[in-house]
């Protein structure tokens, strides 16, 4: 279901901020790592203290004196730029499934942060996909409750939501849930904790995300961005072969 954040009277329809800078919202952490060399190319490289983890700021400026980039939780991402406070912002694609937000147009796929959302059990236990269908419900700690439930409701199972942050591995250990859904990588940490995955529900990266009413309103700064990305990955993708 459709998550609108749209309100005529509250919605921030240029989203400019101060001086009519554009805003990006990028998430802390090894995305925004991840994506340093590639705002770099995009001439939009941020301040030096956003990339650090003593600054207390959240909003910096970059080279472009016309974009400036707010850093916010990877999960924020989506909404800041649904609600109008940003125009553009760079978030993983599990966000955007999670919260499925109308107001907001994924464009570009930025090929970082790849990873997969995934269900995951008990190494011991057996994994027989058969015995899900006889299965009527199931419980699930994830901070995915959405698509967890979307992902057994199309199985017929009721997925009763344990809504955890973080330390999901420790849900079938202390026996909160049977299954744990969550961003998996490597697979390291699950093994760590005695877990297997067992089903991937979706294959996840990082995407170049527009507030609509944004790319409507002010549609030459939105293409000039766009395209500054597009140029930025083209100039990148043979340095990543």
């Amino acid at each position: 279901m459709n998550q609108s954040l749209t309100d005529p009277q509250t919605t921030n329809t240029l989203g400019a901020g101060h001086n009519g800078q554009m805003v990006l919202a990028l998430p802390k952490g090894r995305i925004l790592k991840a994506v340093t060399p590639l705002m770099a190319g995009t001439g939009m490289a941020p301040s030096a203290d956003c990339l650090g983890d003593s600054s207390r700021k959240l909003r910096f400026s970059t080279e472009d004196p016309g974009v400036d980039i707010v850093r916010v939780r990877s999960f924020d991402v989506a909404t800041f730029v649904a609600a109008g406070g940003a125009q553009v912002g760079i978030c993983g694609s599990d966000v955007l499934m999670e919260f499925d937000y109308p107001e907001i147009y994924a464009p570009l796929d930025l090929g970082i942060g790849s990873c997969r959302i995934a269900v995951a059990q008990p190494a011991h236990l057996p994994h027989d996909p058969q015995e899900w269908s006889r299965w009527s419900e199931v419980r699930v700690a994830t901070k995915y409750p959405a698509i967890t439930r979307r992902f057994f409701a199309a199985r017929g199972i009721n997925a009763t939501i344990v809504h955890l942050h973080g330390a999901m591995e420790l849900a079938p250990m202390l026996g909160l849930s049977r299954l744990i859904v969550d961003l998996v990588d490597t697979g390291s940490t699950l093994r760590a904790n005695g877990l297997k995955e067992v089903e991937t529900i979706a294959q996840v990266s990082s995407r170049l995300i527009i507030n609509r009413t944004a790319l409507k309103t002010r549609p030459d700064q939105i293409d000039g961005i766009l395209s500054r990305f597009r140029t930025a990955l083209a100039q990148s993708a043979p340095a990543a072969k």
